[in-house]
């Protein structure tokens, strides 16, 4: 798996030929969980449909007993993740902050999913 690198702000990162990607390791899987965690449904043009639902099924009033299903749903479904070995999120209500943090296992590894919203 082949996957390009985001910066500190969540950018592509780019000039730096194949150091600007995760090759065949967890890191490239951890790269695409995290991007298929932050993509909102109804943002991608070619797949509306595609995407996370943060606001219905994870964020809104009452649901509390989808968040988590949703999440490990997502990260599940990502290629090359195998299992999700430990998995923990939060809410805090009054810095309006959600966090997840998941290790997963990969077909080239253990990696460590670590997403604040």
């Amino acid at each position: 798996m082949r996957y390009r690198k985001l910066s500190a702000d969540d950018d592509y990162v780019f000039g730096q030929g194949q150091a600007s990607f995760y090759r065949d390791n967890p890191d490239s899987v951890a790269q695409s969980v995290k991007t298929r965690l932050m993509l909102e449904t109804g943002t991608w043009f070619l797949d509306v449909t595609e995407g996370m639902d943060w606001r219905t099924k994870v964020l809104g009033k009452y649901t509390a007993d989808l968040r988590d299903v949703t999440i490990r749903s997502r990260i599940l479904g990502t290629t090359g993740v195998t299992a999700i070995d430990a998995y923990s999120s939060a809410l805090d209500r009054d810095s309006r902050r959600f966090s997840v943090n998941a290790t997963i296992d990969t077909t080239y590894g253990a990696a460590k999913i670590t997403e604040s919203l």
